[in-house]
């Protein structure tokens, strides 16, 4: 008889019924189950980080987001919370004990999600089924940080408890190769910097080998020194450094080893700032 395989970090599908924009996973970050809101069905992103999971080479759906239907969809899973059947449901029905609790609706999916038109809409109707239905559920942001700039994005922030923004790199080159980008280093670390001053953010950065290469010394004294120069005028509530879990888009890529990892966080921790690998 086959062991039943437990649902774990490492499996992030997001397959919830035929949901087109709510899914649900077992978080790593979070420490619990998140409630994901995928804005991006299209699979479109601004970036090609070589160690994404989402499989592009399957095409994507419809970009177009139906604000009513996602809302619809999200009101059914908090309903299936509420009554505790989401448990009985595979593969939910493997999660351990201790990942058996709603610790976020975030923001995240197969894309960047502030970039779809829609998303201020999507905001606004996940707070309201959040207030209703999940009451004191933080809603988090996954970002990249590229689009927070623009007046529609900035206003639909009100409606975000958290902000969790990438920041995996400390020069123009290394971002360029490990976030599989053109787009300019420099507005990413204005936005932040510009966010962080006016109220709290959470770095979440990506340290992985591509190619055989891993970030250097240089590499990381570098990013250290863009935590600090975010921080200058701003706030960085934790820095959260992690490697690979899953399978990612390219072979080439590797994760580092804890130990690895720890030295890593410890150059923020010696910055001044609350670090942590998860």
């Amino acid at each position: 008889m086959t062991p039943t395989r437990r649902l774990t970090f490492a499996d992030h599908r997001r397959d919830l019924g035929a949901n087109r924009y709510i899914y649900a996973v077992v978080s790593r970050r979070a420490g619990g189950l998140s409630i994901g809101v995928n804005l991006n069905p299209d699979k479109v992103c601004n970036f090609a980080c070589p160690y994404c999971q989402v499989d592009r080479t399957i095409p994507g759906a419809d970009a177009r987001i139906d604000v009513p239907q996602l809302e619809a969809e999200l009101r059914d899973l908090c309903e299936r919370v509420a009554a505790d059947t989401l448990w009985s449901t595979p593969p939910f029905d493997t999660a351990a004990p201790e990942h058996r609790r709603v610790v976020d609706i975030a923001f995240a999916g197969d894309g960047e999600p502030t970039t779809p038109p829609e998303f201020p809409a999507a905001a606004a109707a996940v707070r309201r089924v959040r207030d209703a239905m999940l009451p004191g559920t933080p809603i988090r942001l996954l970002t990249n940080a590229t689009m927070l700039h623009r007046a529609r994005v900035r206003a639909a922030l009100s409606d975000i408890d958290d902000l969790w923004c990438k920041l995996d790199a400390g020069t123009h080159a290394w971002f360029a190769r490990v976030d599989g980008t053109r787009f300019p280093y420099s507005r990413v670390l204005k936005n932040l910097t510009k966010l962080a001053a006016e109220r709290p953010i959470v770095i979440q950065a990506m340290f992985c080998s591509l190619d055989g290469e891993a970030p250097d010394d240089h590499e990381i004294g570098a990013w250290v020194g863009r935590l600090r120069h975010i921080g200058a005028t701003g706030t960085i509530a934790e820095v959260q450094v992690y490697t690979v879990a899953r399978k990612p888009a390219e072979e080439t890529v590797a994760p580092l080893s804890r130990d690895h990892l720890t030295k890593i966080a410890e150059a923020a921790t010696a910055a001044g700032f609350l670090a942590k690998v998860i």
